[in-house]
């Protein structure tokens, strides 16, 4: 199975509408050729994740532009395509408009959405994402072929419950779009490799490259398989990263070490 993290670079001086149509020519360009295929493509790529004034004027339903590009690019590549997240404007409720999501949008090889994960941890604290978009509530794995997939968004990676839960779920991979800055790099690497070893699951990070709102991007996209080893790992431009995974070596991994048995919190006895 191949995996293809497209570590897209972010600048204002692009139009989201001609980021979108780059990202689907690289999805094209990039599909391994086999319908067991993933790409994945970085968190809030078609406006910036630190762009937090351009959030409400380039919020789109969850069936907009980018859901649009990003089906009919899965659909022409054939292969499961992880299209990043978008700000989804969720439906409206009484008099006002609706409020903004994070959400992951994942395709299966015939162009049609198979989940939608909206973010549960939103970044900033008192400001920034966690005060303008609302936060998600529900768990989300992808019955994936080769390997079920579970969710998670950037600032998630902090989280280790999360990840447990998703484990409980099935999970045998994490796919993790990001915004992360370069300042915060050494987490991103490490907590990539913590969610991998204590999970016994591949870990696909992909990041963005170039300067979100005057934040420079960490870009390293990374993945780690399920002993913690890095299989590959980018610079800080844009760059795509292609790795060949074995899906037989979570099985055999939580085999040969079986530590998620000795769990005692958290488990139904």
């Amino acid at each position: 199975m191949r995996a293809s993290l497209i570590q897209i670079g972010v600048d204002r001086s692009e139009s989201p509408d001609n980021r979108r149509a780059r990202a689907a020519a690289l999805v094209r360009e990039h599909a391994g050729g086999t319908d067991g295929d993933l790409v994945v493509l970085p968190e809030l790529w078609p406006v910036g994740a630190f762009a937090y004034e351009d959030f409400a004027a380039e919020a789109e339903p969850l069936e907009g532009p980018t859901h649009a590009v990003m089906s009919e690019a899965a659909r022409d590549a054939g292969v499961w395509l992880h299209a990043g997240s978008i700000v989804e404007r969720g439906p409206a409720s009484g008099d006002g408009e609706g409020p903004l999501f994070n959400t992951s949008l994942v395709f299966d090889p015939t162009g049609r959405l198979v989940r939608a994960y909206r973010k549960i941890h939103r970044f900033g604290f008192d400001r920034g994402e966690a005060t303008l978009m609302a936060a998600g509530d529900e768990l989300a794995v992808v019955r994936h072929p080769e390997l079920d997939l579970g969710l998670a968004t950037c600032y998630d990676l902090r989280f280790p419950e999360l990840f447990r839960g998703l484990t409980d779920l099935g999970a045998q991979a994490f796919v993790v779009p990001a915004g992360w800055p370069e300042r915060r790099r050494a987490h991103w690497t490490l907590l990539a490799q913590a969610r991998a070893v204590e999970n016994q699951a591949y870990v696909l990070a992909c990041g963005t490259a170039g300067t979100h709102a005057d934040v420079p991007q960490a870009g390293h996209s990374i993945v780690v398989d399920p002993w913690g080893e890095v299989l590959a790992e980018a610079g800080a431009d844009e760059e795509v990263l292609a790795v060949e995974l074995d899906p037989a070596r979570v099985a055999l991994t939580r085999e040969q070490f079986p530590a998620l048995k000795d769990r005692r919190l958290g488990v139904e006895r």
